[in-house]
């Protein structure tokens, strides 16, 4: 839904002027405070200055956008910055970041991707459904929706229809209160130069063909320039009553920015209404010197099913923060994750499922290969099984297969249990090729190198098999099978 200026409330100060206003200069006993919400005063004065340098960039390169200011992402912007207040750049010492090291970030110096002009390369995909967001921006061109049911709608929220937009609007407002957010979030919610809305209308079903959303980054600096161009595309899912939708995510370099240097700072949240069902297939296969940071943020109401199909294979440092709420009973949740760590490579999966409500069911399967000795892999997962979640079935298994020496996997696999009366695993798995399963082509006259190839490949095919759209499986399976077979 689209406001003109005169229909918006005053815009709040920006940033910069809200920290260093005369109320924040005044002497503190002129300020009131209270135990509950800490005063700007305070929570400015603790601020990270490297975080509010990076908030202050982002905040002028929309001031000077043309783009169409709605009040839903004026709201965002101003609960994104208040909260950004209280936020210092994650270190080892975090128990989030214990094992993820992010001075590739804090020692570029971060500016705002620009505006980008009207693309110069053409984009295809296998499904008549495309969205298209270069650098945080969705782009009508290089977007079309040609088999969605009548009532869908999918492309910028500027253009949402007004009928569906107290519907936008109430879920991005209940994002607010969401506890875990963390510098990531609120960054993308300060920088964030629109949202992508995608509204599936109740009992519709979109599956055989999927909405492939395509993420692009085209500015890129080279390496060894110290520069990281930051991007902070948002998307919104709401599916309703019944619906059924199929969604393929894939973040890519175009443009030329397949190899540089670049930060991705993505977030999708996802609203699941009762008896709804959406598969979510993620793919991200970014330049190999970029950092790409993305949230994941699902809410499932009574008897909906969400499935999550991740296979992330690029990326000097990618990281993802998935966060799953079941909001009501006979809930279904499944996860699962393949990753390729290379050389100089992290890939980290941070995941929280929460059930809340009777005979919710979760499944999470994570595998990752590291193929060099400089490669990291991280998993740190947590289901937790509150109170009232009874006869609830979770499973978590976790494993990681690591092919050089000095290669490094850090898996904390975590299961909290409240309820007692639950079907409840989990377990963990590190190790190099097995010399029995070796042994068993070998005997057979298969060479080792064969053998190995085969074995490596197979470790993930598991997960790549459970991708449902078969041109984007076909494409996935045979990308990764050139990956490993050039390591």
């Amino acid at each position: 839904m689209s406001y003109c200026c005169s229909s918006l409330p005053p815009s709040p100060p920006p940033l910069r002027r809200r920290l260093r206003s005369p109320l924040l200069t005044s002497p503190p006993k002129a300020l009131t405070l209270t135990p509950r919400r800490p005063s700007l005063f305070l929570r400015s004065s603790l601020s990270d200055p490297f975080v509010l340098e990076i908030a202050e960039k982002l905040e002028d390169s929309l001031s000077s956008s043309p783009s169409i200011q709605s009040l839903p992402l004026q709201r965002l912007r101003d609960s994104s910055s208040q909260s950004l207040l209280s936020h210092s750049w994650p270190s080892s010492k975090d128990e989030p970041f214990r094992f993820t090291d992010t001075s590739f970030l804090k020692n570029s110096s971060i500016l705002p991707a620009p505006i980008p002009p009207l693309p110069s390369f053409s984009l295809d995909s296998p499904s008549p459904n495309l969205i298209s967001l270069v650098d945080g921006h969705f782009v009508t061109s290089l977007s079309r929706l040609s088999s969605v049911p009548a009532g869908s709608f999918a492309g910028s929220l500027s253009a949402l229809p007004r009928v569906l937009s107290t519907t936008a609007s109430s879920a991005i407002a209940s994002a607010d209160d969401f506890q875990d957010r963390d510098l990531f979030w609120d960054l993308n919610g300060v920088g964030a130069p629109d949202i992508a809305v995608i509204y599936i209308p109740a009992g519709a079903r979109v599956l055989d063909e999927p909405i492939h959303i395509r993420f692009c980054y085209s500015e890129g600096d080279e390496v060894g320039s110290q520069r990281l161009r930051l991007s902070n595309p948002r998307v919104l899912v709401v599916v309703e009553k019944g619906a059924e939708v199929g969604i393929v995510e894939e973040h890519l370099g175009v443009g030329g920015s397949d190899e540089r240097c670049y930060w991705a700072n993505s977030v999708m949240e996802i609203v699941i209404e009762e008896g709804a069902k959406v598969t979510h297939s993620y793919m991200q296969r970014q330049s190999v010197n970029a950092a790409h940071i993305k949230w994941t943020f699902a809410r499932q109401e009574s008897s909906s099913s969400y499935e999550l199909i991740e296979i992330s294979t690029g990326g000097r440092l990618s990281r993802h923060n998935l966060h799953i709420q079941q909001l009501g009973p006979d809930t279904v949740t499944e996860l699962s994750a393949f990753h390729v760590s290379r050389s100089n490579q992290t890939q980290d999966l941070h995941s929280r499922l929460v059930l809340d409500h009777p005979r919710g069911y979760s499944r999470q399967l994570h595998k990752c290969i590291v193929c060099q000795s400089s490669g990291q892999a991280v998993f740190d997962g947590n289901i937790k099984v509150n109170r009232f979640a009874q006869q609830a079935d979770a499973g978590q298994l976790t494993r990681t297969l690591l092919l050089a020496p000095r290669a490094t996997a850090n898996v904390k696999p975590n299961l909290q249990i409240i309820a007692d009366d639950v079907k409840c695993s989990h377990g963990a798995a590190i190790s190099d090729l097995e010399e029995d399963q070796l042994f068993y082509f070998r005997a057979r006259g298969v060479d080792l190198q064969t053998a190995r190839d085969a074995l490596v490949f197979s470790f993930g095919a598991e997960v790549m098999a459970r991708i449902p759209f078969e041109p984007i499986r076909k494409s996935v399976t045979s990308q990764v099978k050139e990956l490993l077979a050039n390591q």
